[in-house]
């Protein structure tokens, strides 16, 4: 089995779209998304990552399923400073790096926090909402790998978010989500490719072949974004 994430092109915040760059981006990801032999699409239900996934599934003549659960990883929690609600991916250095519950991945939201906000509720869901979809193809969750009758080398792809990305990483490949968020970029319009090894008859782990590819663009001389990546020096 073979998991293609997209997190959607340069994206237009202010009105959930893709920027200029972004719908370039879309099209030259689509240029590549062709040649793969792509059992089944998924894509978030907002806006920047329909407007991604469009181009491709429009040249294929195919349709994505949309999943709530694939939306961005947006679940406020209050800064610790401020009092402020902010996304639970996107703290300073001098703050997280000395809560040493942001490491463990199973102790991670027990962390103060994280217990601000509905976290563990929402993160369960993505949880839940992979194992799922997962189960749907023959691939059973037992404790932190899969069991599978049958395995398969069928490819899915999903469009979504960079934060709703490293949140179903962190449950694949059991990762605390903090440090994936926190640690990881993957550009505008790249892809992540996790396949299964299944070494031993009925055992399947997801490993992580490619992470936030941008072969697409590069090909085609096309910039990659910095969109999420602050690159500012003090």
């Amino acid at each position: 089995m073979k998991l293609l994430f997209i997190r959607h092109a340069e994206p237009d915040y202010s009105i959930d779209s893709l920027t200029e760059k972004g719908f370039r981006e879309a099209g030259l990801l689509a240029d590549w998304l062709e040649k793969i032999p792509v059992r089944d699409f998924f894509v978030s239900p907002l806006g920047r990552a329909r407007d991604t996934a469009r181009p491709t599934l429009e040249r294929l003549g195919r349709q994505a399923e949309v999943l709530d659960w694939l939306q961005e990883f947006y679940v406020p929690v209050k800064d610790p400073d401020t009092g402020d609600d902010r996304i639970p991916w996107d703290f300073m250095p001098g703050y997280w790096t000395r809560q040493p519950l942001l490491y463990d991945k199973d102790r991670w939201m027990d962390s103060d926090i994280m217990q601000t906000g509905e976290i563990r509720k929402r993160y369960q869901a993505v949880c839940k909402g992979i194992d799922g979809l997962l189960a749907r193809y023959g691939y059973i969750r037992e404790g932190n790998f899969y069991r599978t009758e049958k395995g398969n080398t069928d490819t899915l792809a999903f469009f979504c978010h960079l934060g709703a990305e490293f949140t179903i990483l962190s449950h694949l490949l059991g990762i605390a989500p903090p440090c994936l968020w926190q640690g990881f970029f993957v550009a505008p319009s790249s892809w992540t490719l996790l396949c299964t090894e299944e070494r031993v008859k009925g055992e399947a782990y997801f490993r992580c072949r490619t992470l936030g590819n941008t072969l697409h663009l590069g090909m085609a001389g096309e910039p990659d974004s910095d969109m999420g990546f602050f690159t500012e020096v003090f």
